[in-house]
Formats: structure tokens, C-alpha cells, sequence
């Protein structure tokens, strides 16, 4: 059974910002937050983590494409084992790539590439307090903390993903990284605190995406920024596509808009200055198969014959990346 403290395992962060979150919010957010750390208890992530926790480095490096922490020589034979197993536990292992004690996990996803598309667009990060939403393992929290942020929550409501985390967390003790086991629907409780809002590949799977924005938009310092990656379909016409059950294999997709139709939801939830600095088809490289990911992927669900669209007869995805102002 479970048994770790709350403390021992979920450093509360919320006692430093007491005069910038109000006491009903920051009451709100643990009472959440309570909540989801009951299905923490979840023995194979769990687990995995727990039996590497004594591994420890003072090497790192966030700085590049590849998120790297530990040297294979730090470990023994029985640890270096050990550690393989737990990571081994994760596959399929989505966001990345990572170099761990020597061991290159080529995820699903070239994460890398999606951050060098953003990274000149963004105003520095340094010294900021920042929200990654949909943080998944933290591979965009790994690569904020290289710029030196004061704070990263990352918002991530499922127990797989904060075990994957906080096992690289453990070696590496990032104390500007916080790990928040809350939604988007959640972000409202932290109102005008963020100087920068990250929101990667999320709005397309909620029912309200003008109703989440607008949320983020209040959790948003005055000037804020907030950095929107969506997944969306080709044409000029401000339009969204709702599939009828599955697109590309993925069940929970309900809206999938056009680059003006991204631009106008923003702006109905009151941004400004808006400005779509990416928009291009998803290829299959950058979204594949790989061992440490060994499962169907983009290649799979688009249509062998018209790669233009995807299995069920939809128009193929593409990225949208946006960037905007409170």
C-alpha cells in the first residue's frame, strides 16, 4: 500500500506565492489536489520509480534537443539494470527524446523539434513563472528549467505521467519544477500569476475550447503570454471539424479548426495580438514508431492510399502553433 507522505513526494510550492494566489484559490487547489493523489497508489509506475529512488546526479544537460542526465559510468552493473527495467516500465514512452545514464529513449513524438519551432518566438523565460499544461513525462518542463524560470507547474492529471517525471525529478532535484496533478479546468484557480502559458496539444481534445482559453486567459499576469500548439485541418474558412467517432485512431477529438478558426477562438476569449507562426501537415517523422514506442502511429492512421487523409476519410492533421497577449 501506499505510504509516503503527501510532503515526501509533493513538494507544495503554494506557501511561497500566498500573496499572489488568495487563500480560497490555494485552498481550492489542495483540496484538488488531495483528490488526484489518491490514484498516486498505482504499484507498476509507482514502483518503477520507487525502486530507482536512490539514484542520484549532479550531471544534466537541458539545453539541447536531447534532454540528458547521468554518465553510464555513475552506475553499477546491478543498478544500470535496475534502471533499464524501470524505464522499460513507461514504454511507450511519447514525449522526448531523453538520454538517461546513457540510455536513448527515442520516443514517439520528436518533442525536440516542436520546442526549436517556439523557442525563438517566446520572450525569455528566465526568472518567470510559467504553467505547462498537459506537461505529460516533463520533457517541456526539463527544457524551461535551462532558461532559469523562477516556477514551472506543470498540470498533468494522470498518475502514469507523474511517476514518469518525477523518476528523472529524483535524479535531477529541479527545485523550480512543480509537478500539479490538476487540468486545464483547473488553471483559473491560479488567477493572473503566470507570465507565460504553455498549451501544447490540448484544446482539440475538450468540448469547450473558448471556455478553456478564456481560463487560461485569467490565470494570466497582465501582458501575459500564452503559446497555443493545436492540432487542426486545412482551409481558408474559419471552421472546426467535429469526427463523427474516431479521427486518426484517437478517440476524445472534438474539435480540429483551421488556422483562422484557431485565430478567432483566441480572440473571442480576449486576446490580442495574435499571431499563428507555425502551420504546416504533421509528418509522419515527426510522430512514428520507435522501440521505446513500439505502436501504431501517424503512419498507421492515414489513409495508404491518400496520406492526405486519415483512415476514417478525414482531412489529414496539421500543427497550428500561436502565440498571443493578455
Amino acid at each position: 500500500m501506499f505510504s509516503k507522505s503527501i510532503g515526501d513526494i509533493y513538494p507544495d510550492y503554494l506557501y511561497k506565492y500566498d500573496t499572489y494566489i488568495n487563500r480560497e484559490m490555494i485552498l481550492k487547489i489542495r483540496q484538488e489536489r488531495q483528490i488526484k493523489l489518491l490514484e498516486l497508489p498505482n504499484q507498476k509506475y509507482y514502483e518503477a520509480a520507487q525502486t530507482v529512488a536512490d539514484i542520484k546526479s549532479n550531471f544534466f544537460d537541458f539545453s539541447g534537443s536531447i534532454i540528458k542526465v547521468g554518465r553510464p559510468d555513475e552506475l553499477s552493473s546491478e543498478q544500470q539494470q535496475r534502471f533499464y527495467q524501470s524505464l522499460q516500465t513507461f514504454c511507450p514512452w511519447k514525449k522526448g527524446p531523453f538520454e538517461l545514464f546513457g540510455v536513448t529513449i527515442d520516443s514517439e513524438w520528436r518533442s525536440d523539434w516542436k520546442w526549436e519551432r517556439i523557442l525563438p518566438h517566446i520572450s525569455s523565460l528566465k526568472n518567470r513563472k510559467v504553467a505547462d499544461i498537459g506537461c505529460h513525462n516533463g520533457y517541456f518542463m526539463f527544457r524551461m528549467a535551462a532558461q532559469q524560470p523562477e516556477l514551472v507547474v506543470g498540470f498533468e492529471p494522470y498518475a502514469k505521467h507523474f511517476w514518469n517525471f518525477q523518476l528523472i525529478q529524483n535524479i535531477v532535484q529541479q527545485k523550480m519544477l512543480a509537478f500539479e496533478l490538476l487540468g486545464v479546468e483547473h488553471i483559473h484557480y491560479y488567477p493572473q500569476f503566470f507570465d507565460t502559458i504553455f498549451c501544447l496539444g490540448i484544446l482539440y481534445h475538450h468540448t469547450e475550447p473558448i471556455g478553456l482559453l478564456s481560463k487560461m486567459r485569467q490565470a494570466l499576469a497582465p501582458k501575459g503570454e500564452i503559446i497555443i500548439d493545436c492540432q487542426g485541418i486545412p482551409g481558408d474558412l474559419p471552421v472546426a471539424l467535429t469526427p463523427k467517432k474516431r479521427y486518426a485512431q484517437a478517440r476524445g477529438i472534438w474539435f480540429l479548426p483551421t488556422q483562422s478558426c484557431l485565430e478567432n477562438w483566441m480572440g473571442r476569449a480576449g486576446f490580442s495580438e495574435i499571431n499563428c507562426f507555425f502551420a504546416e501537415p504533421l509528418s509522419v517523422a515527426e510522430q512514428r514508431r520507435t522501440c521505446w514506442a513500439n505502436i501504431d502511429s501517424l503512419q498507421e492512421f492515414l489513409n495508404p492510399e491518400h496520406p492526405s487523409l486519415t483512415i476514417e476519410g478525414y482531412p489529414a492533421p496539421w500543427r497550428y502553433y500561436a502565440i498571443a497577449r493578455k
